[in-house]
């Protein structure tokens, strides 16, 4: 069955979607991009006017809701950037840009730039650090692909030296931010722990050596030995961050296939996107409270998403150079 939200008015009329998108980037009007004005700016609507452009009579220049987002100077239609938003909102693996050509009817060239754009617009590290008192934060690391002209280590030889990097910090019952680097090295390490995460947070990470000296300038570290095949000691388990990597990775896998290095850092952000972008309620079970992942719904994360598209410019020449 159809999603009925898809049949909204902004995803199928033009003028509906422009007015979908200026009362979110203008909820006070519209304000011209060029000078700044609000008090001077009339929609034009003579018959040759193109849909949703303004003027402003400060600077005298025309403008739409478009400029200065991630659909500037884009001729795709606006009611399928609204199509092409919502749809990677909701799917919980990411869409294909060969998916997206199919159901948009767009070039598969067009499809795989608009969901580019659209990740620059899931790029935005919320605010404040991650943990604090009474909080836990899980780190670990995952590794995908292979690094470009680095040789594939033996068995038994270099370990992951010759694959992409990626580290996630993951707040139980909150947020993740994932970074993508060139080693995960004690350098590397300390300069995401520390800004990231709250001196006063419990640290939780694996038995890697690599975590001993950061762990001493947190509240607490403890860690679980993932080699003698201990995965959890009563509340001190990796398994948190370790279920954002399955997401993560069976989307990068299963999903997009090949993602370039140069991009690795943007699909990542589309991951840590959706993750960011639900709730936890908690729930008695057996008399013991637990939590979960609720919504919010698929239309919420969407409006979440248009929150971000003002300030992304991203052009497709500085793009394509490293396709992927």
């Amino acid at each position: 069955m159809a999603n009925p939200i898809l049949a909204a008015a902004q995803f199928h009329n033009e003028e509906a979607a422009y007015k979908f998108v200026e009362a979110r980037v203008w909820p006070r009007g519209p304000v011209c991009p060029h000078c700044g004005g609000v008090e001077r700016n009339t929609a034009l609507k003579g018959s040759s006017t193109r849909i949703g452009v303004y003027k402003c009579y400060d600077c005298r220049k025309p403008f739409t809701v478009k400029v200065g987002t991630i659909f500037e100077k884009s001729h795709i239609p606006l009611r399928l950037w609204l199509q092409a938003i919502f749809l990677i909102a909701s799917s919980k693996k990411g869409i294909s840009s060969n998916q997206l050509h199919r159901t948009l009817g767009v070039t598969l060239k067009s499809a795989w730039f608009m969901s580019h754009r659209i990740r620059e617009a899931m790029d935005g590290t919320p605010s404040g650090k991650l943990g604090g008192p009474g909080k836990i934060v899980e780190v670990d690391e995952t590794y995908f692909g292979n690094k470009a002209g680095v040789k594939k280590a033996r068995v038994g030889g270099a370990g992951m030296k010759d694959k992409r990097a990626i580290v996630s910090l993951v707040e139980r019952k909150g947020g993740v931010r994932s970074y993508h680097v060139p080693n995960v090295d004690h350098t590397n390490l300390k300069q995401i722990l520390f800004t990231q995460i709250d001196a006063r947070t419990h640290l939780m990470t694996d038995e890697a050596t690599r975590y001993w000296k950061l762990g001493k300038e947190f509240a607490q570290h403890s860690s679980v030995n993932h080699s003698k095949k201990e995965y959890a000691r009563g509340d001190v388990t990796t398994n948190t961050v370790e279920g954002y990597f399955s997401i993560l990775k069976r989307g990068l896998i299963g999903t997009y296939h090949h993602v370039s290095e140069h991009h690795l850092q943007r699909y990542v952000n589309e991951f840590d996107f959706r993750y960011n972008n639900r709730q936890v309620r908690a729930k008695t079970i057996g008399g013991k409270n637990k939590w979960e992942m609720v919504g919010p719904s698929d239309t919420q994360r969407a409006e979440n998403l248009l929150k971000g598209i003002s300030g992304k410019r991203l052009t497709y020449r500085t793009t394509a150079q490293h396709e992927g």
